[in-house]
């Protein structure tokens, strides 16, 4: 029997499928978050499917070997720290970040690394053409005949390339713009997305290639498309930072061959992103010297220790409810720690407005650098600035006490390579630390021992 078209309702956020319009997602619980697209309902009986081969059986798990998986390094150092140490073969990476961030222009220059390293490329764009590429990659610099160009957007038509050509790397730019004609939807659409990405997979671990999907984001934030998109990826990246400043943030979110906690920097340029052997250095280009409200923490990202300026501005306000902001870190926690000064030292800062900055643009939530915002506020407020050369790091409580953090030594060590002459940590991490050379530390048990050091 032919098919018949019907429509059904598709929830953007997880997928769920329902007949009618919902105004809840009964499975993610998102509000409003429904859209009528067209499906095709097959009219027969169940489709037939072919016996299981032996390739298929269940297997014992002491029977699986056990190789180490292999990976292609990209030639792009801060690339490769957040995939794990090189591209997996068989793999499916997703790559999403604000429009114009650099994700076409990272992956068009991991193609130059590995084109002159003879890997076999096919870069399918469904949003420029050959000439537009060609302009963009003329910036990058010099590539091989490695490198296959291809335009198109109908899924059956690329499938047929891969197979034909066989290549290692495939890079799909973008999903939202793939269509399957087995769907009737409009490409973009959750279902087309979907079963574009499931094409995608299947191909992936078919033929063990490596496959990196480019996917708009939403004003939230997120990969535009059902949730399940992510998972069904074997690693989801996000190219982060503003978009008018020159750096780039690369973070892994989901990784099922490494950490999900390593970051890379990468600094925009005419010639295309560089990347940034030392982020500490770069974050702190142009700090103010002898300004009050300017205090140097560090946070870890991964295993990579970063020095970070956190700004604070505290002034009286002129209306009846003072106001709050913050730009870089979790606001709530600005006001816990505010409350915690008046609480616990007296600070009449209850009526002022106050503004806390994250130098750089970098966001950080790690409840490190709770002791450098503390001082930066006590610094503005009080109108004394923070001695040259002290960098602090610690967690701050709600009794006011410094609590302990993780790689307290690879904070300082990080604070002493860069000339830094005074940590200022909790008491709990100096009793563990060996003694580090060109630097003083001053371990401090509570925010009212870190207000008399400086």
């Amino acid at each position: 029997m032919a098919n018949k078209i019907k429509t059904r309702f598709f929830c953007q956020e997880c997928g769920y499928e329902a007949v009618k319009w919902l105004g809840q997602c009964p499975a993610c619980r998102a509000w409003n978050s429904f859209v009528e697209e067209t499906v095709s309902v097959s009219g027969g009986g169940k489709e037939k499917r072919p016996a299981a081969g032996p390739q298929s059986r269940p297997a014992v798990l002491n029977e699986i070997s056990m190789e180490e998986e292999q990976r292609i390094p990209t030639g792009i150092g801060e690339l490769d720290r957040v995939l794990g140490g090189g591209i997996v073969t068989g793999s499916l990476t997703l790559v999403g970040g604000d429009p114009g961030i650099g994700k076409s222009t990272l992956l068009l220059q991991m193609c130059r690394n590995l084109s002159r390293d003879n890997r076999r490329l096919l870069y399918v764009s469904g949003e420029e053409s050959l000439r537009q590429i060609k302009m963009r990659a003329m910036r990058i610099g010099d590539f091989t005949d490695a490198l296959e160009l291809y335009c198109e957007t109908n899924l059956t038509q690329i499938e047929e390339v891969i197979g034909e050509r066989r290549p290692q790397v495939v890079v799909i730019d973008s999903i939202q713009t793939m269509y399957n004609e087995a769907v009737s939807a409009a490409p973009g659409s959750v279902s087309q997305v979907r079963e574009s990405t499931g094409v995608l997979l299947r191909l992936a671990k078919g033929l063990g290639i490596s496959i990196f999907i480019v996917g708009h984001v939403t004003k939230e934030g997120t990969v535009a498309g059902p949730r399940v998109l992510e998972h069904m990826v074997d690693t989801v990246l996000y190219f982060e930072g503003d978009r008018h400043a020159s750096y780039r943030i690369l973070r892994g979110v989901k990784n099922r061959f490494g950490s999900t906690n390593e970051i890379g920097v990468f600094e925009m340029r005419q010639e295309g992103l560089a990347e940034v052997k030392n982020p500490s250095e770069f974050m702190l280009n142009g700090r103010p010297e002898g300004a009050n409200g300017s205090v140097v923490s560090c946070s870890m990202e991964g295993t990579r220790p970063m020095l970070t300026e956190i700004q604070a501005l505290v002034c009286q306000s002129n209306f009846g409810i003072p106001r709050r902001q913050t730009t870089g870190t979790d606001f709530n926690r600005v006001n816990l720690l505010m409350a915690v000064l008046e609480k616990r030292l007296g600070m009449q800062i209850g009526s002022c407005d106050a503004y806390v900055n994250i130098a750089g643009g970098i966001k950080i939530t790690e409840p490190a650098i709770d002791l450098g915002i503390v001082l930066a506020i006590m610094s503005s407020f009080k109108n004394r600035p923070v001695p040259e050369g002290v960098v602090a790091f610690g967690e701050v409580g709600l009794s006011g006490e410094v609590r302990a953090v993780s790689m307290a030594e690879q904070r300082v060590r990080e604070a002493q390579k860069l000339g830094f002459t005074t940590c200022i940590l909790p008491q709990v991490c100096l009793e563990k630390l060996p003694p580090v050379d060109g630097i003083r530390l001053e371990g401090v048990r509570s925010v009212a021992d870190a207000a008399r050091l400086v």
